[in-house]
């Protein structure tokens, strides 16, 4: 068989396998199997799910409109079928309202045993989604870790399987939290070369001064983060009208989720586009945000992993939604997870795992500010 068929062959079936149809039977008298190489023992085995608590550590206090913290609970989680392993994880920010305890609780009542077969991604999922409701960190640390694992097995990267091209992956922002003026002014400097764009958290009566301080120090454009942090509607669209002028290119959840004809009102009248973080949590969520939200933030631990973050991509995109892919304070695990599907979102801002000084994986990088996927199968990471 030519080298261009036999390639053909295998886009066309990893083609196939990320829009979810099954292959059957040969293809041009060559298996599916010979053609990925996948272990001959497949379905021989079962899945085994292991899992274990695990502290990141922040290089910095993190400071947002509600709360601080120097440390993040984390859960990091592996499945094993026929001597290859999948990684995953589940990072518990304090408002998604999982801890280490909920999680492994979560986990120890999944039974992966009784499935044959990690290709059955939406039967596995499925199970995965109605062991308990909730507990969407705990649900994407399996979801990562059966993608990893699938992957692997089928030798490609996710963007592969999905049809992305890794060159379209966007510039990361880089987040600043708050702070008084003097330390945002040095952390802006710390990083203002190495980055292509900043984020900035608002939503405190200092935002204004937070801002003045990053544009005596830097001209990069910033995307703006109040985390719920401005409630009257008025103040809002001031608020965004003067951050208009001072360079900033988008807004994300300006009010708090619940008041969604007000923030419908400010994003009808804004200059900016407004993305949606805390009032989006899973897929069902997306159309209602049509019209409320110029966008959507979608993070895996919100949404329960990657089978479901890419269905949200592709109902964003079909009802003219902006995309944004975000995380929260995670290993290169999550992040790199995450990022095989960046190369078809708008916004990207994962930096979750350059906030941290104690990662475990080697993965998604960013150069010269801008996302950079690598061709490990998978979600595209080494063990450090």
């Amino acid at each position: 068989m030519s080298q261009d068929r036999r390639q053909f062959i295998k886009t066309a079936a990893l083609a196939a396998i990320g829009s979810g149809v099954a292959m059957q039977g040969a293809l041009a008298g060559e298996s599916i199997n010979s053609i990925f190489s996948i272990n001959k023992h497949s379905h021989s085995g079962k899945m085994k799910l292991t899992f274990r608590p695990y502290d990141l550590k922040l290089k910095h206090v993190f400071t947002v409109a509600t709360y601080s913290r120097t440390t993040t609970p984390d859960v990091q989680v592996e499945i094993e079928y026929d001597g290859v392993i999948g990684y995953g994880e589940a990072s518990m920010p304090p408002y998604l309202g999982e801890s280490v305890e909920s999680v492994m609780a979560f986990l120890k009542k999944v039974n992966l045993e009784q499935f044959n077969d990690p290709f059955q991604l939406e039967d596995i999922l499925a199970y995965v989604d109605g062991v308990m409701p909730g507990n969407t960190a705990a649900k994407a640390s399996v979801d990562i870790a059966l993608h990893d694992l699938v992957g692997k097995l089928l030798n490609a990267p996710w963007y592969k399987i999905w049809g992305l091209d890794k060159e379209k992956a966007p510039s990361t922002t880089y987040t600043i939290g708050i702070d008084t003026a003097e330390v945002v002014k040095e952390k802006t400097l710390e990083v203002a070369d190495k980055f292509n764009i900043l984020k900035v958290k608002l939503g405190r009566e200092n935002d204004k001064e937070i801002i003045n301080a990053i544009r005596s120090v830097s001209q990069l454009p910033i995307a703006v983060d109040a985390n719920q942090g401005w409630k009257d509607k008025y103040h809002a669209l001031d608020m965004i009208q003067w951050l208009k002028e001072q360079g900033i290119v988008m807004v994300e959840q300006p009010m708090p989720k619940a008041q969604l004809d007000d923030i419908a009102w400010v994003t009808q009248q804004s200059p900016l586009p407004i993305f949606a973080d805390e009032s989006l949590q899973r897929l069902s969520d997306v159309a209602k945000l049509k019209g409320v939200f110029t966008g959507i933030n979608i993070k895996l631990m919100k949404c329960t992993g990657m089978r479901e973050a890419w269905k949200m991509v592709t109902l964003g995109k079909a009802l003219g939604m902006r995309i944004m892919v975000g995380c929260m304070t995670e290993t290169s695990c999550a992040v790199s997870a995450a990022a095989q599907f960046s190369p078809a979102v708008d916004f990207a801002d994962l930096d979750g795992n350059l906030l941290i000084s104690n990662d475990l994986f080697k993965g998604m990088e960013v150069v010269k500010g801008k996302i950079t996927l690598n061709d490990l199968p998978g979600i595209g990471i080494k063990k450090l």
